[in-house]
């Protein structure tokens, strides 16, 4: 088709391209107007897709969107939905393609923020998905609780918190009042926990001497604070704190035990030594005089023993092998050992039992039960019976013994004491029931037929006769007895 010759000039006479001149807008400020102006043309589109009522919507399975029986297989399904995932439901893996969504919302309604009914989507219209959840924004906490951080506490309300367990803050009491009010209140609380954490708090805050003072008047919580810094083991500051109050008896007890942690038993006594000078109790001194005099003669007997043990020459270092060093042992433990290898040694000597005995005042039954059990772990027997042998002014001897002669066999028959030796002080025993009783345990014959016969007991010693082996002495002794006509049975 031919143009005109006027539609040829204009064409050939305009152009896309403007030239520039200043009264040109700026080209940013255009490119937001370009920007607009394909907003609105989707609008444009968008509003077209509204005039679809004429194309009917229909679900998966063939039934029209809307209609009676698509709502009411929805509800079933749904229902159905929310009886087996009442949490958030799982999507499995293998299952098939996702089914499409049946909501009533169409691409117009995601531009324009209505739903197909033409209102705006709200909260109350959110889709009934049980997977679909809201959350409300939190909210800040109240003022309330923070003010167990900020606010300003009473002392009395301080330890009140202080007893539920809560944070507080002390640093806010700087003054002396408050701060002594504080430990009154503590302490009428009766809370060692909270007693003690102010404690530690005034420890830090005050000085020593003021702290010393207040604390003079205050004996529970005084108390408090010596029991903490002796858990601590804070030495320096518990024996300026016994020196301030005037207790040197408890100083003295304090740098006594130091000599626990001695390792070495030269350093140790010299050390106890020199605590003699200490400013002890009578009582107390008299027992820091007995360690220092026993670790002395413990150092002197373990070195001669070490000798001799090394040397080889000592019979009964060769036979019982010492098991043990004797060094800071316990005196009746000493004593033990010196009657078990140094008996028959003269009283001059510092391991002779005797001298032992006289030095540190054992009784006389602590001493007579170390050394039975010493001698009769060695089987000694002549030993033991020499420890009850007494003579009285006549020169008559006779069994004696500060134990009970019950007691004597217990002993005698835990170190395997043979019966001729056990049936000698089992007859020493006074009464008759318990004699019989402990002769028939360690099956001393003997003393049973004669504690029977004692007793004029025929029935008693015929029933122990069917006891006894059949042609044995004790039989033919009890037969002897039985025919004996000088005896008046009683049954």
């Amino acid at each position: 088709m031919m143009k005109s010759k006027a539609d040829e000039e204009d064409y050939w006479n305009s152009s896309k391209f403007k030239a520039f001149t200043f009264d040109d807008e700026d080209d940013e400020f255009s490119r937001l107007k370009e920007s607009k102006r394909a907003v609105n043309s989707i609008r444009y589109l968008v509003e077209e897709d509204d005039d679809e009522e004429e194309v009917e919507k229909v679900s998966w399975s063939g039934e029209p969107v809307g209609s009676i029986s698509w709502s009411v297989s929805e509800t079933a399904a749904s229902n159905q939905k929310a009886d087996r995932e009442p949490a958030f439901p799982k999507v499995s893996a293998d299952s098939g393609p996702m089914s499409r969504s049946h909501s009533g919302y169409s691409l117009s309604s995601l531009f324009k923020g209505k739903t197909k009914g033409g209102n705006f989507q709200s909260l109350a219209d959110s889709p009934s998905d049980p997977s679909v959840r809201l959350y409300a924004p939190e909210l800040r906490k109240p003022k309330s609780e923070y003010k167990d951080y900020v606010s300003d506490w009473s002392p009395e309300e301080t330890v009140q918190r202080m007893q539920q367990g809560k944070v507080v803050s002390l640093e806010k009491f700087r003054s002396l009042q408050d701060k002594l009010l504080l430990l009154d209140y503590a302490v009428n609380a009766h809370d060692g926990n909270v007693i003690t954490a102010v404690l530690i708090y005034l420890k830090r805050t005050l000085s020593k001497e003021v702290l010393f003072r207040e604390l003079e008047s205050r004996q529970t919580a005084l108390r408090h604070l010596i029991h903490y810094l002796t858990e601590t083991r804070d030495q320096r500051l518990l024996l300026e704190l016994l020196r301030a109050l005037g207790r040197m008896e408890d100083v003295a007890l304090l740098q006594y035990k130091e000599h626990l942690s001695i390792a070495d038993e030269n350093r140790r006594r010299d050390f106890l030594k020199n605590c003699l000078s200490l400013p002890f109790s009578p009582e107390d001194s008299a027992h820091v005089q007995d360690h220092y005099t026993l670790l002395e003669r413990q150092v002197i007997i373990e070195t001669t023993d070490r000798q001799a043990e090394r040397g080889g020459k000592v019979e009964v270092f060769q036979k019982f092998p010492r098991k043990a060093s004797i060094l800071n042992m316990p005196m009746i433990t000493t004593l033990y050992y010196c009657c078990f290898y140094h008996y028959t040694e003269s009283e001059g000597t510092f391991s002779c039992p005797l001298n032992i005995r006289q030095t540190f005042k054992i009784s006389e039954k602590q001493y007579f039960v170390t050394a039975l059990a010493a001698r009769a772990k060695l089987k000694a027997w002549s030993d033991v019976d020499a420890l009850f042998t007494s003579r009285n002014w006549l020169g008559f001897t006779r069994k004696k013994s500060p134990l009970s002669f019950q007691r004597v066999v217990d002993i005698l028959q835990k170190n395997s004491a043979p019966t001729q030796v056990l049936q000698n002080y089992v007859a020493l025993v006074d009464d008759a029931e318990l004699r019989i009783s402990l002769a028939q345990k360690h099956k001393c014959h003997d003393i049973v037929i004669n504690t029977y016969r004692d007793l004029k007991d025929r029935q008693q010693l015929l029933g122990y006769q069917v006891k006894l082996k059949r042609g044995s002495a004790e039989e033919r002794k009890i037969d002897e007895l039985l025919n004996n006509p000088q005896i008046r049975w009683k049954n």
